[in-house]
C-alpha cells in the first residue's frame, strides 16, 4: 500500500490535465501533444492513434475556439508511477452546442513529469 493520499492523486491529475486544457483552449495542437508520452494510446471521436505526432494531428484539425472544461469525477492511484482518472468534459464550441463526453485516461510518471499515456473518450447519450 503506497502513502498517498486522494488529494495527492487528484493533484497529480489536475497537474496534467490543466496544461492539457490550456494548450487545447489555445488551439495549440503540438502542446496538447507534449502532454502524452512519445506511446500514448489516443481515442478521441476520430479512429484511434499511438503516439504523439496524431494526437497533434487530432487537435490540429479540431476548430478555433473550441474549449474544455473537465471535472474529475473518479482517481485511482494504481501505482506510484500510474494515476487513473474518469472524468466529465464539456468541449464548448463558437459555432455549435457543446459536446459533453466522458474521458477515462492513464497518466504516467516518466522521470519526474507527468504525462498521459492512454486517453479514451466515450460519448454517452
Amino acid at each position: 500500500m503506497n502513502s498517498t493520499t486522494d488529494s495527492d492523486t487528484e493533484a497529480i491529475l489536475r497537474g496534467v490535465l490543466d496544461q492539457w486544457k490550456a494548450a487545447v483552449d489555445g488551439h495549440e495542437p503540438e502542446q496538447v501533444a507534449a502532454r502524452f508520452t512519445e506511446d500514448a494510446i489516443f481515442q478521441g471521436l476520430h479512429p484511434y492513434s499511438v503516439g504523439r505526432p496524431g494526437v497533434a494531428a487530432y487537435y490540429a484539425s479540431q476548430p478555433i475556439g473550441m474549449a474544455a472544461a473537465y471535472r474529475i469525477l473518479e482517481t485511482r492511484r494504481l501505482t506510484d508511477d500510474l494515476v487513473l482518472g474518469y472524468l466529465s468534459v464539456d468541449f464548448s464550441f463558437i459555432d455549435r452546442p457543446t459536446l459533453n463526453v466522458k474521458l477515462g485516461v492513464l497518466v504516467r510518471r516518466v522521470g519526474e513529469t507527468w504525462y498521459i499515456s492512454h486517453y479514451q473518450v466515450s460519448r454517452l447519450e
